[in-house]
């Protein structure tokens, strides 16, 4: 099946620039052609865009697709409950332009199911990855629907389980977090060496590790032990930088995590020690951003999607915050991009508008790279080259 889609324009996240009135040729779900000259076949399927902004589909590299996104109070409900909600949050990220996500941890191994049954065509999805039960230390944070562990050997038995149940991605839990009563943000939780013995495992079965880290000396303890990414990074310094661009570590801000619980605060019942939590360092994790931005370090655009009021269908609020907070329309989108497309491992298959890519896309009324919220407004998704 071939179809074209001509007379938008097409947002390059490769070179830094936008082709007017392009045209992208897909056959099979993948693009065959890209540019002004391009010959449509006879009987090809064309869709004419009318002059709006095509982009690649979007990423959200930090996403809790079982979760509701309401006041963060703890539910009590059937695992059955959290997976109907779970492909509905799934149909609300596609529908918003999102066409990839990694799931950062869910209850039951509910998110494998689902990835099965995305990649078997059962559910309408974006593609993802996943990372099952996040391993964090006895009464840490996440215990809730963490695994638990205490000592190397845990963490290493810990990990081995996810694996083996489909993981994608080891999560270890390196400080405490805002969501977790009794814990604080900048305290270090599992220790370097409990972190390094789940990462060695992983990285055996060659899967990748992200961790939630906000506190300094826990984020230097998951850079050490080898992790490939840092996920929220409320305290950074110049030697967390250097290390993460020699290592090539990826930053996963979640710039609206912290944004939206400040946003909405006790009153619309998010509970205050989470609200306490979040005004004592939104502005030090919006400076360390700034900074890492400024040292050159690798950026990918994850929400944290699922936690207070941090909606399915914000995906594209993340790059909104990056524009307030330094960055050029073009650097984030390519965040939500090639960068997210390569922390994923999927650069040569995803994360731009390119001859031998998936065609995944996005489609908006105006061009973002002229004012950053028209990612606000998708009109038109497309995966494997179907409009969705």
């Amino acid at each position: 099946m071939i179809t074209v889609f001509v007379h938008g324009n097409i947002v390059d996240v490769i070179n830094g620039t936008l082709i007017q009135d392009g045209t992208v040729l897909t056959e099979d779900g993948i693009i065959r052609e890209v540019g002004i000259d391009v010959e449509i076949p006879e009987g090809a399927l064309v869709i004419d865009l009318e002059g709006k902004t095509l982009t690649p589909g979007l990423f959200n590299c930090h996403v809790h697709m079982c979760s509701d996104a309401g006041t963060g109070v703890r539910e009590h409900i059937s695992q059955a409950a959290q997976t109907i909600r779970a492909i509905g949050n799934l149909k609300t990220l596609l529908n918003s332009g999102v066409t990839y996500i990694r799931d950062a941890g869910a209850p039951a191994y509910i998110d494998v199911d689902l990835h099965n049954a995305q990649m078997a065509g059962t559910i309408l999805a974006p593609e993802m990855q996943t990372a099952c039960r996040c391993i964090c230390m006895t009464g840490g944070h996440g215990h809730s629907e963490g695994r638990e562990a205490d000592g190397p050997d845990d963490c290493r038995k810990a990990a081995r389980e996810q694996l083996k149940a489909g993981a994608n991605w080891i999560k270890v839990m390196a400080t405490g977090g805002v969501m977790t009563k009794g814990v604080e943000p900048g305290s270090p939780q599992l220790t370097e060496e409990e972190l390094r013995a789940a990462i060695e495992e992983a990285h055996k079965a060659g899967a990748k590790t992200f961790t939630h880290a906000q506190g300094m000396e826990g984020i230097k303890n998951a850079l050490r032990a080898g992790v490939d990414s840092i996920e929220h990074g409320f305290f950074m310094d110049d030697w967390c930088f250097d290390f993460m661009k020699e290592h090539n570590v990826f930053y996963v801000p979640t710039l609206a995590a912290p944004y939206w619980i400040k946003k909405y605060g006790t009153d619309a019942g998010i509970p205050d020690y989470m609200v306490r939590k979040v005004e004592n360092t939104i502005e030090a994790h919006a400076d360390t951003f700034r900074r890492a931005h400024k040292a050159g370090v690798k950026i990918a655009l994850g929400t944290d999607a699922g936690t207070p009021f941090n909606k399915y269908d914000m995906t594209a609020f993340e790059a909104v915050l990056m524009v307030q907070n330094g960055m050029t329309p073009m650097e984030a989108i390519r965040c939500g991009t090639i960068n997210a497309a390569e922390l994923l491992g999927v650069k040569d298959t995803h994360g731009s508008v390119t001859p031998g890519k998936k065609a995944n896309f996005a489609v908006f009324e105006r061009n973002p790279l002229e004012d950053i919220e028209a990612l606000l407004h998708c009109s038109m998704t497309v995966l494997s080259g179907k409009v969705v």
